[in-house]
């Protein structure tokens, strides 16, 4: 017996309160998952397709459900789920000791702000951006096929019926084994990590090196979702920062080199003895990271030059479909977005309530009291110039490499350097010294920014998506703000979970003594602390970009010569520098796996199906992984104990070791193996 398509409705069903509801509530599991992944490894993933999957299972219950229904649902879920990126910048005020904790309604007014600025400064950019540039938007796409092929109302088969049902099963599955294997990672049976540090023999300069990767599932699902391009080119990066730039730096020859000449160096701090380990850690930590800060810095100016052409004329476009309106014209349902006089009111609101977070700030502290006015108003207008442009920045980005891939930490290294260069010029004016509120003020400011960014960088591309299933912008939009009010409910109290339980690089130890990364808060942090303090590392981070422009010129060239069939994306290049090698190493597995896995499928009949189950295996992997260790936060911080799931004593590195490695190797093939078998039924 087949399923039958149903009867299309008498009204249009699309933004309904069960949607929204459901909506909230995948929006609670995607930020909660993309908080720690992006805490753990500077990453996080794009939630629209699993969420289109999850919400098509659900609603079709009900006989009124529509492909419109379920793109609510969608909307609300991905925009609450891209909300977490504002981690890359919060925890940057309890890593400078402005925090202890994450104060509830401070951060998640932050986040309702910023993200609905993201909203309304990316709808006058909707028609230039998503229906006239012809940018592939991937993930937009992807999603408007998978809700074609799964939702009521789009003459659906048997074979879609089919489809739906595998998709679901497939990402729970991923979900179970990727959090199964955290459980006995945790336990103890199995190393979470695998990784060699050697010296390099005198003829090599007798520096210190080092290798390793994660066995963790949620980084070889990012890895499959950010693709081979981005993780060869963060492979790239990885190599040329451990394997010339640390040994280098830690050669007793030029260590010596750089002491005669009066140059600072952290390998000179190491106390001697100090194991290859220590050395090479923190001479990349403390150094080689602000190089991948220069490349980063210099590929997110690059990007804004290419940018300035098409996003003049997504402008210019943008208000003349405004004129249009206001002079009485009417638009065609697909065409008709919030009125420009409710988006200026609702970013005037918005402005409104940052400049009350700014002058409560400032005015709880005896340093910037005196300021406050020239504070806020810069702040403000900071918000307005800047945050305009990241939103079209990252919405163009989104749109051509996709919101996973978007360069959001690009423009947030950027957006600290230029606030706290506007802060050292406020100082000056103001006869104020140079005190942590200075730094805390910059590192708010650029959190709302980083809030606009990253939620204009998932707007254009849900609101492609919406185009290909032809739903109703307004109400697109409306959705979207109702999901960064989700998400930014759920930020703090994820953060202080985590925050309690781990603790954070450079802040007040957690319970379980392991310290997350978190490593564009650890480096927009430092700049911020450097440039205010006067000490930053300028010939590090010029030395990157320099490194930087020669990365741009091969791109270029390699982009030229291959008719862009290769290419060495920038700022891919600079994550691969800062993210630790063991985070990076995982993630160019998952990215190989993924490429091979979509190889083996291409040329059988079931290919597209396929794909499509690939990413989401990848997606249940990032999530079943994320969820179990923010779940084993609070058990740590309810039972007081640092490792509540621990089944065997500490000691048994190697043997857990050999058998994670054993097992991770195992599941990875088998669950490619099964994802492909389940694909080729449907």
């Amino acid at each position: 017996m087949t399923d039958t398509p149903a009867a299309a409705p008498k009204k249009r069903v699309e933004l309904t309160a069960r949607a929204l509801i459901l909506g909230c509530l995948l929006a609670v599991v995607f930020t909660a998952a993309n908080t720690y992944l992006g805490l753990k490894v500077g990453l996080t993933f794009a939630s629209a397709i699993p969420a289109a999957v999850i919400s098509m299972a659900i609603l079709r219950a009900f006989k009124t459900s529509t492909i419109w229904e379920n793109m609510t649902v969608q909307t609300v879920a991905s925009v609450g789920g891209a909300m977490s990126s504002i981690i890359f910048v919060l925890p940057g005020l309890v890593m400078v000791g402005w925090w202890l904790e994450f104060p509830f309604w401070e951060s998640v007014l932050i986040c309702i702000f910023g993200g609905i600025l993201g909203v309304t400064f990316s709808i006058p950019l909707r028609r230039a951006l998503v229906v006239e540039a012809k940018l592939p938007y991937p993930e937009g796409v992807a999603a408007a096929e998978v809700l074609t092929v799964g939702s009521r109302g789009s003459e659906q088969t048997e074979s879609a019926v089919r489809e739906n049902k595998a998709g679901l099963w497939v990402v729970i599955t991923g979900a179970l084994v990727s959090a199964g294997y955290a459980l006995l990672v945790a336990g103890r049976v199995f190393a979470g990590e695998a990784a060699k540090f050697i010296k390099m023999p005198a003829a090599l300069g007798g520096g210190a090196t080092g290798m390793g990767f994660g066995m963790q599932f949620a980084l070889l699902g990012a890895g499959h979702l950010i693709g081979l391009t981005v993780g060869l080119a963060q492979l790239f990066g990885l190599v040329v920062a451990w394997f010339i730039f640390v040994p280098i730096m830690t050669s007793p020859d030029f260590v010596a080199w750089l002491a005669s000449h009066g140059i600072p160096s952290v390998a000179s701090t190491v106390p001697v003895g100090a194991s290859p380990e220590e050395l090479a850690v923190t001479v990349w930590r403390n150094e080689v990271r602000f190089m991948g800060a220069g490349v980063i810095g210099v590929a997110a100016i690059w990007t804004l030059i290419k940018l300035a052409g098409p996003l003049i004329g997504g402008l210019t476009s943008a208000l003349a479909a405004n004129a249009r309106r206001s002079s009485g014209e009417v638009l065609d349902r697909t065409e008709q977005d919030i009125p420009i006089n409710i988006v200026a009111g609702l970013s005037v609101a918005c402005l409104i309530g940052i400049g009350g977070i700014l002058a409560w700030f400032a005015q709880g502290n005896p340093t910037l009291a005196s300021s406050t006015f020239l504070l806020v108003a810069g702040g403000l207008i900071y918000v307005v110039l800047i945050g305009f442009a990241v939103a079209a920045i990252c919405g163009y980005m989104a749109g051509l490499i996709g919101s996973s891939n978007s360069p959001v930490s690009g423009v947030g290294i950027l957006a600290i350097v230029i606030a706290s260069v506007l802060m050292l010029g406020v100082l000056a004016v103001a006869g104020l010294p140079a005190d942590p509120s200075v730094i805390a003020f910059a590192l708010i400011v650029t959190a709302v920014v980083f809030a606009v960014a990253v939620i204009a960088n998932d707007n254009l591309q849900d609101l492609k998506t919406g185009q290909l299933v032809e739903a109703t912008p307004w109400r697109q939009q409306a959705a979207l703000m109702v999901g960064v009010v989700a998400g930014a409910i759920v930020i703090p109290l994820i953060l202080n979970l985590l925050n309690q339980a781990f603790g954070f690089e450079g802040g007040p130890k957690g319970i379980a003594d392991e310290p997350l990364a978190a490593p564009q808060a650890t480096l927009i942090s430092a700049l911020a602390r450097g440039v205010i303090g006067g000490d930053l590392r300028w010939d590090l981070i010029g030395i990157g970009a320099i490194l930087g422009v020669v990365i741009i010129v091969l791109d270029m060239v390699l982009n030229a010569s291959t008719k862009g069939k290769m290419k060495l994306p920038p700022l891919a290049v600079g994550i691969g520098f800062y993210l630790p090698a063991a985070v990076t190493t995982m993630l160019v597995i998952g990215a190989i796996c993924g490429w091979v896995y979509d190889k083996a499928i291409k040329t059988t009949r079931f290919a597209d199906i396929g794909r499509r189950m690939g990413v989401l295996l990848a997606s249940g992997l990032i999530v079943g992984e994320s969820l179990f260790l923010v779940m084993t936060a609070g058990v740590i911080v309810g039972t007081g104990n640092d490792a509540p799931f621990a089944m065997l004593p500490e000691g048994s590195t190697f043997p857990a070791m050999l058998a994670g490695l054993v097992a991770f190797a195992v599941l990875v093939v088998a669950l490619y193996a099964w994802v492909r078998g389940r694909s080729a039924k449907v």
